[in-house]
């Protein structure tokens, strides 16, 4: 049986996580609504021949598939746990790479027999996909569904259809060794506590991370020398990185990547959240036999919980301090950062810090993607307000005491020279 489980997972989930939404129901309806992910208008394209793949020897479609997703080769991470279900090919001689762009993310194993996908659809959430590394005419993407979404949208991604990135301490076959700690990687994770199990090229000063380690021992798998795995700027030293499209295993990728899924899952659940308190104001209205009923208290609090949810993601809400200079080593940061868009004074919100924090003007850019703008409109414009709010110092709460002045000026800037559809009370 196909089995997509844990395809960012770096840990064992158990089976019996209860969702927090009965995602197969309205208004949701996960499994029957229309598709409008990056692979599912793919595969239509395909379907009428509009583009082709092509497959070679080296790695079957995936260069192939990440030239047509617009998908970077420089966003190559490599993950050496057990933990897609390919996890037989998969060990520290043999690590499985990852790639990603702002809404598609693809696994590939050395000589595997799939091509891995999760994509990002706006109303949807994470959707999951293989594709057979076998040459044909027409490659077709199959879509998984319960095999996926037993683990990625149960408790660990908040019961939507997510991600989620471990941090483990890996034994010499890539086994995760649950006898002790595991940590749940986001942007607030300090470095000391993250990938485990991951190869990681790139350079950090004095600050260390579990990368490029293997547990000596199980009865003591936390004592390793984190200097042995730092600052690693050559791969080749420790595995034999032919058979991937690029030596690296990028830093600054792991950097962007650790921000970015966990903001696609509080989209994902804002998006449903919201559904979900519409439909019961929809309801209540029709009780009350009045379509014009005013908002109830309670469904306004369900909806700025929400926006709240949002908004923390995308202004970096307590995310851990950089205390070094960090630099990657495959052109990963150059690529992301050129792609902007620019502000009227050149400004991006890609642009990159990598000396205190990831980046220099602390709000996502996933707020120009598809996922952000496919919000309900009625969530999206407290989410507007919220943000401008805090952008223009209305809001001066602790929450984002960690954004200055000038932050908040150049953030604002960006947004109104670069986001076309923000609300006319933010005019100049």
């Amino acid at each position: 049986m196909f089995r997509f489980a844990l395809f960012f997972a770096i840990a064992v989930v158990p089976l019996s996580a209860s969702a927090q939404f009965d995602i197969e129901r309205e208004p949701v309806n996960y499994l029957k609504s229309p598709l409008a992910d990056p692979i599912s208008q793919l595969q239509k394209r395909l379907n009428t021949d509009e583009v082709q793949l092509t497959f070679d020897d080296k790695s079957g479609y995936l260069a192939s598939v990440l030239k047509t997703l617009n998908v970077s080769e420089t966003s190559q991470m490599l993950v050496f746990s057990k933990t897609s279900f390919q996890r037989n090919r998969i060990n520290p001689r043999t690590p499985r790479a990852i790639y990603f762009n702002d809404d598609v993310y693809i696994g590939w194993c050395v000589n595997g027999d799939v091509v891995e996908v999760s994509a990002v659809d706006p109303q949807l959430g994470g959707v999951f996909y293989s594709l057979d590394q076998e040459e044909v005419d027409r490659p077709k993407f199959a879509r998984h569904t319960d095999t996926c979404t037993l683990c990625h949208a149960s408790s660990v991604t908040q019961g939507v259809p997510g991600h989620l990135v471990r941090s483990v301490f890996p034994d010499s076959s890539g086994n995760p060794i649950l006898s002790t700690t595991t940590y749940r990687t986001t942007s607030q994770s300090p470095l000391k506590q993250r990938w485990g199990g991951w190869y990681v090229s790139g350079t950090h000063g004095q600050q260390r991370h579990m990368g490029n380690m293997i547990a000596k021992s199980s009865r003591e798998p936390e004592a390793f020398d984190p200097d042995a795995g730092a600052n690693v700027t050559d791969l080749s030293k420790l595995i034999n990185v032919e058979p991937y499209l690029t030596p690296h295993s990028d830093i600054a990728a792991f950097l962007v990547f650790e921000h970015q899924a966990p903001a696609h899952n509080a989209l994902t659940l804002a998006n449903y959240q919201a559904k979900l308190a519409l439909r019961d104001e929809e309801i209540l209205r029709k009780m009350d036999t009045d379509p014009n009923l005013p908002r109830t208290e309670s469904i306004q609090r369900r909806l700025d919980h929400s926006a709240d949810l949002v908004l923390k993601h995308f202004l970096f809400v307590e995310e851990a301090a950089l205390t070094d200079q960090v630099q990657g080593t495959s052109g990963f940061a150059e690529q992301f950062a050129a792609r902007g868009p620019r502000d009227k004074r050149g400004r991006s919100l890609r642009e990159f810090n990598l000396r205190t924090r990831i980046f220099e003007y602390p709000c996502s850019y996933l707020i120009y993607s598809a996922a952000f703008d496919g919000l309900p409109p009625e969530l999206k414009e407290i989410v507007y307000r919220k943000l401008h709010d805090v952008l223009t110092g209305i809001d001066q709460s602790s929450t984002y005491q960690h954004l200055s002045n000038e932050d908040r000026q150049a953030i604002l800037g960006i947004l109104l020279d670069t986001k076309p559809d923000l609300p006319q009370s933010w005019s100049r």
